[in-house]
């Protein structure tokens, strides 16, 4: 029976590969389909057929090599991983039905043959699943990285003079990241004087107020001066009904005043030229 599954397989492929396509289309997760060109899906579909096409012919080893390859396109294409189980359980539907409908299999031999397909797609499930699994935690890992030295960047503006503009909620993990970027910063750049621009920060809590402090005291431990701006009302207010001590820490409400500030304390200002 397995013989005769690869048989029809195999010389009805590009019927199989037309009807899987149609299908997952209407079946699949429809930002999956989207998130790629007609070209790109009809060719990644294929990609994925000769996948599970090569596990009858490849050894164990060779096949497996072959899931983690396709696992890391996919997971780049985002594919997600419903896309793959569902379109193995389409791919064995499409071949029960079109071995029933030519006559290959019958009543007396279907519980054969789904015996014999199952197991050889079932065991395809377990090792897809790992590969795009480990592809999938590898890749995440690689973007939290990435973000975390984008997360925080200490950018120096003029001489003696950096910005740290924060964006997003700001966690334990996120504030030890803002801490390191920071006085590494403020080092290598010689800064006298930094500002931490939260105006991107949504919510300025107890918790985030008090990284925000830590950070500016210390700066001014490794000698430069720290401004905090982008203290809108609301943050304000927040800060005061809270009974947060800012009282060693400058603020300024916008990038503009604070600039303005930081340029004084460097013995410089903005001038006006005449034309």
């Amino acid at each position: 029976m397995r013989k005769k599954i690869f048989q029809y397989v195999q010389s009805h492929n590009d019927d199989i590969l037309n009807e899987w396509i149609e299908l997952m289309r209407v079946e699949a997760d429809e930002r999956a389909v989207q998130a790629m060109s007609d070209h790109m899906f009809v060719k990644t579909s294929s990609e994925f057929i000769q996948l599970v096409m090569s596990n009858f012919s490849d050894s164990e080893e060779k096949f497996q090599e072959r899931a983690v390859d396709f696992s890391e396109k996919i997971v780049r294409l985002g594919w997600p991983l419903a896309m793959i189980t569902d379109g193995l359980r389409v791919f064995s539907k499409i071949v029960e039905k079109g071995m029933k409908e030519s006559g290959e299999i019958t009543l007396e031999d279907y519980i054969e043959f789904t015996t014999e397909i199952n197991s050889w797609i079932f065991p395809m499930y377990k090792t897809i699943t790992e590969a795009y699994t480990t592809s999938w935690e590898r890749t995440v890992s690689l973007q939290k990285i990435a973000l975390q030295e984008l997360s925080a960047p200490l950018i120096p503006v003029f001489e003696k003079i950096s910005v740290m503009p924060l964006v997003g909620t700001i966690d334990t993990e996120r504030a030890k990241q803002i801490m390191e970027n920071l006085l590494e910063g403020v080092v290598s750049h010689r800064a006298e004087v930094v500002l931490i621009d939260i105006t991107g920060v949504p919510v300025v809590d107890t918790m985030v107020a008090h990284h925000i402090i830590q950070a500016a005291e210390a700066v001014r431990l490794v000698g430069a001066k720290c401004t905090i701006v982008g203290i809108r009302p609301e943050i304000a207010q927040t800060i005061v009904n809270l009974g947060i001590n800012l009282e060693d820490v400058t603020t300024t409400s916008t990038m503009k005043k604070g600039v303005e500030q930081a340029l004084a304390a460097t013995s410089r200002q903005i001038v006006e030229v005449q034309e």
